[in-house]
């Protein structure tokens, strides 16, 4: 069993302003800019042109029909999920190895999250263990492109074609992120990411869901904001509830989509710079000749739980922030299940990532390495 480490070591004050956070937004001169004309003409509601406007210029990027912009990655999700027909007594394939709101989006629905362990070299959903999962209440399945690394799509595909089920994609951490060349979140029914604050690209809080179908996306639109009736107002068919994007976290995610080329190419240097200067001692999680990973987060393996705890308090100790990786979802209190998923478990003793904000300044990658060189290389001298 794996004992809780901590969920963020750093808890000193910065008095000082040094301590590199583990992620942060990085925002520009374009964001106050596109924010301010928003302010200029008074848009603030969902129903102003800045939400329509991100919403298809979000969807062109990635090659989709429609974008429904929402208020929160979860709700993409519990959004997705509900609008195709989830409801209890369902099963929805859910890997264990994710962030909680993968899970609480199909317990939302009233329905059962059935979770399958990982792939010990990217941490996403091990695809050769999905079938076994799959029963007569199976309705989706629910892969999360962890850290900005494509899950293997294909194979997901096939089966679910297979056994008639929907894709749902958890495409909260991978924005720009490509499988065989073709972006995540538009393999499937529909695709959900995120722009909370720590991801690639910010709105502040917000979502969005990317699909294909005509069907799907007026329904997305009409349960996003109460099912409001197109003829007769205040009159309402079917339940529905407030999840609306504002325009001002509209008018930011523009700016930011306007530059996710360039954010991403940071994220992918700071995984190289890490790679390059500490591969001789520690692993990376890898990335597969099918894909193009974002690396939104550079994670890596320690030898065990006692040198990724020591670890962690030695780079707080010298003003460098880091972050367990995720605790399975079969171990939480809200899910605890008695079920065996070891490569998830092993990944959760032993990960961390290091900070891996797109603005990272060369010297502060520097510090960061050397400080974690400081920490292993006479651990490993000594044999420890």
């Amino acid at each position: 069993m794996c004992r809780p480490g901590p969920r963020n070591i750093s808890t000193r004050r910065e008095e000082d302003g040094k301590m590199i956070r583990v992620c942060e937004p990085s925002l520009s001169d374009l964001e106050s800019k596109y924010v301010a004309e928003a302010l200029d003409h008074n848009w603030l509601s969902s129903v102003a042109p800045p939400v329509a406007l991100f919403e298809e210029l979000f969807a062109k990027r990635f090659a989709a029909k429609h974008g429904v912009a929402v208020n929160s990655g979860g709700s993409a999700l519990f959004l997705a999920l509900w609008t195709l027909g989830t409801r209890e007594g369902d099963e929805v394939i859910v890997p264990t190895f994710t962030m909680v709101a993968t899970a609480g989006a199909v317990t939302q629905c009233g329905a059962t999250p059935v979770f399958v362990d990982c792939e010990p070299d990217t941490a996403n959903i091990d695809v050769t263990k999905i079938e076994e999962k799959i029963t007569p209440q199976t309705r989706g399945i629910l892969p999360v492109h962890i850290y900005g690394h494509p899950c293997d799509m294909d194979s997901i595909r096939t089966l679910a074609r297979d056994y008639r089920l929907f894709v749902v994609e958890d495409a909260a951490e991978s924005h720009g992120a490509l499988y065989r060349g073709r972006p995540v979140g538009t393999f499937g029914d529909a695709g959900c990411f995120s722009f909370y604050a720590n991801k690639l690209m910010t709105t502040g809080e917000g979502g969005i869901i990317l699909t294909d179908d005509d069907k799907l996306a007026t329904a997305l639109r009409h349960c996003r904001a109460y099912d409001f009736d197109d003829t007769r107002h205040f009159w309402h068919k079917r339940l529905a509830w407030n999840l609306r994007m504002s325009s001002l976290e509209a008018a930011l995610g523009r700016a930011q989509l306007e530059r996710l080329d360039e954010l991403i190419a940071a994220r992918q240097r700071n995984y190289a710079y890490y790679c390059e200067r500490l591969g001789d001692l520690v692993e990376f999680l890898a990335q597969k000749s099918y894909a193009t990973s974002v690396s939104w987060m550079c994670g890596l393996l320690t030898r065990d739980l006692e040198e990724r705890d020591g670890l962690m308090a030695f780079l707080e100790r010298n003003q460098i922030e880091t972050r367990t990786f995720f605790f399975p979802m079969h171990q939480q209190p809200v899910y605890k299940s008695r079920e065996a998923f070891p490569v998830a478990e092993d990944l959760s003793r032993r990960g961390l990532y290091l900070p891996s904000s797109s603005h990272l300044t060369e010297e502060q990658l520097d510090l960061i390495v050397r400080s974690v060189r400081a920490y292993l290389e006479p651990r490993r001298r000594t044999g420890l």
